[in-house]
């Protein structure tokens, strides 16, 4: 995690001069720094950095006024860290990245300490760091960002394509551009995605605007920069031992659309058929991308785009081939039942332009209304930061310094937290809204006490965990039947738990719909009427909705 130490070596060197753009604390504290007359000092002081070093500036937190290296503690550091970001704020400016090291606690006779290039918290005593300021405010984001959830069986060329798509680069005809989403040693080495991938583009007037490569954050964070149209990819995984995986991606987000990759020397399959299932399940607009059309001749492509189009009709859906109708009329139908359909090779760029269109002019969904929602799908911790939530904000909006609830946890009950900061893709952000995808730094909570499923909601909000919900449900595919017991896994926003089912009528076949009362096995979760899930347990698997989340108690 610790960046190259010459980063922090240099800023030393150079040194803090009158004049100059680099500034030296040993830390800032909200009582002593942002109070009268210190508070505009210090924010004047930090303006005059700023200009000096020609719209950046460079701040090294952790070092004695003549730079000898310090060090503070984690918790002082992040403090120094929110108040360095009150202070860029009056003086329009803004924190646009923070690299960290550890120190020891030994000294050297003239008040340093050596630097842990590995960094990690629990290796040393304490953190010294360096931060860069830029001018201008934080980014204000786009009210038309589309999120895209991508779904398709192994090998299909899902990742492949989306790679190609946010870097404009033709693929080597082996999975190349893949690379720049799978995260994972292992997946690179297999060629397969274990775990959801994120991807980002946009367009700006009209044309594209591209990374040079997505693994740079700089890169990511350009392009959230410049666009005025952005589109991110939730990457799902199309290895069937993942499908729990691929679900996540797909119900645990808030989306826009669904791509869908059928490969053309290979055909839908029964992963297809099953993703394909998951996506319209959940009412969400779906565009199929024939992909790998280079490697097969026009007649086998056009059987192909046949056995999609039977496909979507035996579901009850509209095919729509982009190439027979135009891009117009796909923008125009595409809905929860009209799926439009297009060829793709990401070898060639055919049909990459086709995509383009389609990402670059399809409508935002409509936002859910409400107060702030965000369900956690990641955690992670920051040196310097602290505990970080991963997510798509699915209903109203948060801004850096919200009081918020986290849970429920084990227990049923909510914690108290605070929004440190807010990033999207890389760049640092002061407000996201319904639908964007961002990682909050909160304050008040250990990342280990965090886990995936739960919420972040208003702090004035009430709301009650749900262990028991009654639904309305789907059952698409059962070996024989389901009976009370039964015990799949639920999959709700990013919830995944084994629950146990206890259907109205004592049975529900396959293909039958029917109503059932829907108990999680282990803990309570934040669960709301309407919410739509999938349950699988092996080879069976099904849909449905929540009708009441206060059911009466069984006799």
């Amino acid at each position: 995690m610790s960046p190259d130490r010459a980063v922090l070596q240099e800023a030393i060197d150079h040194g803090e001069r009158e004049g100059g753009s680099v500034e030296f604390k040993e830390r800032l504290t909200r009582t002593q720094h942002l109070e009268g007359g210190r508070f505009e000092s210090l924010a004047a002081q930090l303006r005059h950095r700023v200009l000096s070093g020609d719209g950046e500036a460079t701040y090294v937190v952790g070092v004695t006024d003549g730079g000898g290296i310090a060090g503070i503690s984690p918790d002082a550091f992040s403090e120094s860290m929110d108040v360095l970001s009150i202070l860029a704020e009056e003086a329009d400016a803004h924190i646009h990245d923070v690299q960290t090291w550890g120190v020891d606690g030994e000294g050297d006779g003239h008040g340093n300490r050596a630097v842990d290039d590995h960094g990690e918290e629990g290796s040393a005593k304490g953190l010294v760091g360096v931060a860069t300021l830029r001018t201008g405010a934080m980014l204000e984001t786009d009210d038309d960002h589309i999120v895209v959830g991508t779904a398709g069986h192994v090998d299909h060329g899902k990742s492949t394509l989306i790679g190609s798509l946010v870097t404009g680069r033709a693929d080597d005809g082996d999975g190349g551009t893949r690379g720049y989403l799978d995260v994972q040693p292992h997946e690179v080495e297999r060629g397969l995605s274990a775990d959801l991938s994120y991807g980002v583009y946009g367009f700006r007037e009209g044309e594209p605007v591209r990374m040079d490569n997505p693994h740079r954050k700089d890169d990511r964070a350009g392009v959230v920069r410049e666009a005025d149209r952005l589109v991110s990819f939730v990457d799902t995984v199309g290895h069937e031992p993942w499908l729990r995986t691929t679900i996540r991606g797909l119900v645990g987000q808030k989306l826009d659309y669904g791509l869908l990759t059928v490969a053309a020397d290979d055909g839908p399959t029964r992963t297809t058929r099953e993703h394909l299932g998951v996506l319209l399940a959940t009412d969400l607009p779906t565009v199929v991308a024939i992909t790998k059309v280079d490697l097969v001749d026009e007649e086998r492509a056009a059987e192909v785009s046949r056995e999609v189009e039977r496909l979507l009709r035996e579901v009850g859906r509209t095919p729509l081939p982009v190439a027979r109708h135009g891009v117009r009329t796909a923008i125009e139908e595409i809905d929860e039942t009209v799926v439009p359909i297009v060829g793709t090779s990401a070898v060639t760029g055919e049909g990459l332009e086709v995509l383009d269109s389609l990402f670059e002019r399809l409508p935002k969904q409509a936002p859910d209304e409400g107060d702030f929602r965000m369900y956690i799908d990641r955690t992670y911790s920051v040196t310097g930061v602290g505990a970080v939530a991963s997510g798509t904000v699915k209903s109203g909006s948060v801004e850096t310094g919200d009081e918020l609830l986290l849970g429920p946890l084990t227990d049923g009950s909510f914690a108290e937290v605070e929004v440190r900061s807010i990033e999207m893709h890389y760049h640092r952000v002061d407000r996201a809204s319904s639908g964007r995808i961002v990682g909050i730094a909160l304050k008040g909570v250990r990342e280990a006490d965090i886990e995936r499923g739960m919420a972040l909601l208003p702090r004035d909000s009430a709301p009650e965990p749900v262990r028991e919900f009654e639904a309305e449900v789907m059952v698409l595919n059962h070996p024989t039947r389901i009976s009370a017991g039964y015990e799949p896994v639920v999959h709700l926003e990013t919830v995944s738990e084994a629950a146990v089912f206890t259907p109205e009528g004592g049975r529900l076949l396959p293909g039958d719909t029917g109503r059932t009362r829907v108990r999680f096995k282990f803990r309570p979760y934040l669960v709301e009427e309407g919410q739509r899930f999938v349950f699988r347990e092996g080879q069976s698997k099904g849909v449905g909705t929540v009708t009441d989340v206060n059911p009466v108690p069984e006799t």
